[in-house]
């Protein structure tokens, strides 16, 4: 989770620097792919964890 805060830490300065446009935004866009990433670990681990480990 901290990798992924300062990836968009890192997004918010170049985006206020404007160094993103409509047509390259590359960054952001693995920013988003790494958080929808972390989504579905958790969601393995949650299942792993609490429902299969009764």
């Amino acid at each position: 989770v901290l990798v992924g805060t300062i990836f968009l830490l890192v997004c918010l300065f170049r985006a206020y620097a404007g160094h993103f446009t409509p047509t390259q935004h590359l960054g952001f866009e693995f920013a988003a792919w790494y958080w929808h990433f972390v989504d579905v670990v958790w969601l393995f681990l949650f299942i792993a964890i609490y429902v299969w480990g009764r």
